[in-house]
């Protein structure tokens, strides 16, 4: 818990019109440090707030349309995306971020391109390759356990991603924290037989107790995702023993420097994954994995093959299984900004009416 009190700190300085910078040398070691300077810069217009639906090809996390808000500010654009069941506090951090981006911008990055998986959906095997195929990519992260029935289709998925990849491919599992226990350990060793290794399984359970549990019982990898962004302190998953890997997502967490922060004081490995964001907010989590001192894993980026429609020109696509780190943050092209305003004018009038209420937690 002791670093939310100072970040939130920091991000109402941000609201109130004072400026963040934050200073890196990873030759140093040093993640980043975040201090305060006197000058002042413009906050958000929040005003000019657009509030945006993008179709989705395939159903991912029980959706079909994604929606959020993209929000001009003085440094460019930034993305408020929160998922509708997610309350206004937890919705505070993906706020925050959305600050950072439009008013301050990111530290310096230290790379210039980043590995990426691609991203397999609860579909059939056949779909599961072409998925693969079509993507370059090297490491595949797998949906499973999307209904309680679904060991057969998951091992079947599995295999057909495994068979796409050829035996030097990674092949990662997430299961949405959705197992308990004692099932996690039998379908993570049935799954990872299937898949011929699984490089890691992503959250497999809900609790740090659970997830810590079945990392004793288990030879794989335990990342933790749902365990670091959705808890009110991200530093008890390494406290606890309970993960090998850790999941950012800089959205959720406030923003690059919280999750900078983050990064270094669990000491894990770390995966930098999406939040299913527009080529706007995805931007932030590239900025993200470009920071951070070391890289092992390739990062769940490749997000937009799920979205049938972007909002800027030049999408940031993989490209062979790789994202370059964009030198200037994506803005989005009016045109296309015009064609996926949410046509729904109630819709639109609950986005922007949460967004009052969000802004009001960090006043």
């Amino acid at each position: 818990m002791a670093l939310a009190p100072r970040v939130d700190r920091c991000f109402l300085r941000i609201l109130s019109g004072w400026e963040i910078q934050c200073h890196s040398d990873s030759r140093a070691g040093t993640v980043s440090r975040v201090s305060d300077v006197s000058e002042r810069v413009d906050t958000p217009d929040f005003a000019g707030a657009v509030v945006y639906a993008i179709p989705l090809r395939t159903r991912f996390r029980g959706i079909t349309v994604r929606e959020g808000m993209l929000i001009p500010g003085p440094a460019g654009w930034g993305e408020f995306c929160p998922f509708p069941e997610y309350d206004d506090r937890e919705a505070a951090g993906w706020l925050a971020t959305a600050v950072e981006q439009a008013t301050i911008g990111w530290p310096r990055p230290v790379r210039d391109r980043i590995p990426v998986n691609c991203i397999v959906p609860a579909v059939g095997p056949e779909r599961a390759r072409e998925i693969v195929a079509a993507s370059s990519c090297r490491t595949a992260k797998v949906k499973v356990a999307d209904h309680p029935d679904s060991l057969g289709a998951d091992l079947e998925r599995v295999a057909a991603v495994r068979d796409a990849l050829g035996p030097d491919g990674a092949v990662r599992i997430d299961a949405n924290a959705v197992w308990d226990v004692d099932t996690a350990v039998d379908r993570i060793e049935q799954i990872d037989r299937a898949a011929g290794g699984l490089q890691y399984v992503e959250q497999p359970c809900r609790t740090i107790e659970e997830l810590a549990a079945v990392r004793r019982r288990v030879d794989v990898p335990i990342a933790a995702d749902e365990s670091i962004r959705r808890a009110a302190d991200p530093m008890r998953v390494a406290v606890a023993g309970a993960a090998d890997i850790a999941i950012l997502k800089c959205t959720p967490l406030g923003g690059v420097r919280r999750a900078l922060q983050v990064a270094e004081a669990a000491a894990l490995p770390c995966v930098v994954s999406s939040a299913l964001e527009t080529s706007v907010g995805l931007a932030a989590q590239i900025a993200l994995a470009a920071t951070l001192p070391d890289l092992d894993y390739a990062c769940g980026l490749g997000t937009l093959s799920l979205f049938t429609a972007d909002v800027v020109t030049d999408s940031l696509r993989p490209v062979d299984g790789w994202l370059p780190v964009p030198q200037t943050p994506p803005e989005p092209d009016p045109e296309l900004l015009a064609r996926y305003l949410h046509p729904d004018p109630e819709r639109t009038e609950w986005w922007r009416q949460r967004l009052d209420r969000v802004r009001k937690l960090l006043d």
